[in-house]
């Protein structure tokens, strides 16, 4: 089977956020292979309305209203994008105090948008297939975070682990929790649901608010699945075999005595064995195999160290920075090599970011990411891409945008780099020594840089681990990976029962 990336969880102008669907869905055709816009539907416990709540009622309830008015034209754009190579799915939000907040996707069309006050009464009675994915579930019990209670892996078989709002996986990953919202609470982690024994799959979405469906950064998931269709990507959601991207898409396969992940495995009197790799895009800082949240196996990345019968290559040129607030900066970016050959090109493009709910005046804003990013021409010889950029929110926050190239050498093979008519030619070997950096004017301006090149020994890692007791009921074995530049891969465990 084979891996293909997607987006279940974004928000357009459909309802409360910024941005048209059909900009949202051209952006996700670029450079996803699949996506379900997600409107905000309705919160059937919501606050009462008082002086104190009154903007955020009336704003949620203005934008339930116009997802309710406008469903069936919302509905049949989403099915007509259902084509060129990009698969979709319809989908909308729950709002709950009470459950945490669910949104119900469905390979069906004819997902009809009806109100109900729990995730199992919305996919009881929708009368299509679907199921419920909960996110941002770290928030406080009661106060949108989820309640593990109540939950039901029947109805919600995939727990979004990482988006915009942080990472939900344990009390201590990367990622806090600081939106208004409030902070991560450990009763509501990822950790806590398996303690209990539930069964579901990791994915990751951005949870984007401006029709930018898998802005970089904010989240991703990976599905294995046997064909780039709707069926067999939905096939692969409902059995669990998902996982989550914070950044960049690591490759990662992990199987358990030949068992996929997501599997629900019957107990052996037999110690069982596991084979993973992962295939990195930065240096791997670490891969952690654990066993009921226990660390069992750990491969350690500052010992992995270039060899000399490497020959594939990756690097990345990141573009952005400057003062360009509000007007979009645009890059046209080309890589050639002579004596190799390029093998893959991933895009890392983000989108402007508004949070919503905002008093912020948004006239105008059904174009705010109108933006054309996407890779023009991969060969085996030549990348081109174009993609457009704004400054960044802080100086701890980027809105860069990148490009990772792979390629096939050794250290005497030449790359030519062209970026916005800034031309360098240079060797495996100068830029494994050192990467640089350009500006496009001399002060304060937007910026590129070229990072240094990694090889194949410090991005890719395989084995085998063996444990030497067999597996009871209700144990699991997973793995989670981290590069040196933040990314994170969370791969959905493997159960036994």
């Amino acid at each position: 089977m084979a891996i293909y990336w997607g987006d279940i969880h974004n928000h357009c102008g459909i309802s409360y956020g910024y941005g048209s669907l059909k900009n949202a869905l051209n952006t996700a055709k670029n450079h996803l292979d699949f996506v379900a816009v997600t409107g905000h539907a309705m919160w059937p416990d919501m606050y009462e309305r008082k002086e104190e709540t009154a903007f955020v009622v009336d704003f949620h309830r203005e934008g339930f209203k116009k997802l309710k008015e406008h469903w069936d034209e919302t509905e049949k754009l989403v099915a007509d994008a259902n084509k060129d190579g990009l698969v979709t799915f319809q989908a909308y939000e729950m709002h709950s105090c009470e459950y945490g907040d669910h949104h119900i996707v469905s390979p069906d069309d004819s997902l009809p948008l009806i109100y109900r006050n729990s995730p199992a009464e919305l996919v009881s009675d929708v009368g299509v297939r679907a199921l419920t994915v909960a996110h941002h579930i770290g928030y406080t019990p009661n106060y949108r975070g989820i309640d593990w209670n109540k939950y039901d892996e029947n109805i919600t078989p995939l727990i979004e682990v990482c988006s915009k709002h942080g990472c939900s996986m344990n009390e201590t990953a990367p990622f806090a929790y600081y939106h208004n919202m409030g902070p991560r609470d450990s009763h509501n982690t990822v950790k806590e649901g398996l303690k209990r024994g539930y069964h579901f799959g990791f994915v990751g979405s951005t949870d984007h608010h401006c029709g930018f469906p898998g802005s970089y950064g904010d989240g991703k998931l990976a599905v294995i699945a046997d064909e780039k269709s709707r069926e067999s990507i939905w096939d692969a959601l409902i059995n669990r075999r998902t996982y989550a991207v914070t950044g960049d898409r690591i490759l990662c396969d992990f199987k358990v005595d030949g068992n996929e992940i997501g599997s629900i495995v019957p107990v052996t009197e037999k110690p069982v064995n596991i084979k993973y790799s992962v295939k990195a895009c930065y240096n791997i800082d670490k891969v952690v195999i654990y066993k009921n949240y226990k660390p069992v196996k750990i491969v350690e990345g500052l010992m992995l160290e270039p060899k000399e019968t490497d020959s594939s290559y990756k690097f990345r040129i990141e573009m952005g920075w400057g003062n360009n607030k509000d007007d979009l900066f645009e890059w046209k970016g080309k890589v050639s090599v002579s004596d190799g050959k390029i093998l893959d090109a991933e895009p890392c493009f983000r989108g402007r970011s508004v949070l919503a709910p905002s008093t912020v005046t948004t006239d105008g804003y059904d174009d705010a990411n109108k933006i054309d990013d996407k890779i023009t021409e991969l060969t085996e010889n030549t990348v081109e891409w174009q993609c457009y950029t704004v400054k960044n929110v802080s100086p701890m926050h980027p809105l860069t945008s990148a490009v990772v190239i792979e390629l096939k050498g050794n250290p005497d093979t030449k790359i030519t780099i062209d970026i916005n008519g800034h031309n360098r030619i240079c060797t495996v070997k100068e830029l494994m020594e050192y990467g640089y950096s350009e500006h496009t004017k001399y002060f304060h301006s937007q910026a590129f840089k070229v990072h240094p090149i990694i090889t194949e020994s410090q991005y890719t890692v395989s084995g085998e681990w063996a444990d030497t007791v067999a597996p009871k009921s209700k144990d699991f074995y997973h793995m989670e990976v981290f590069e040196l530049n933040g990314s994170c891969a969370f791969v959905t465990p493997v159960y036994f029962k």
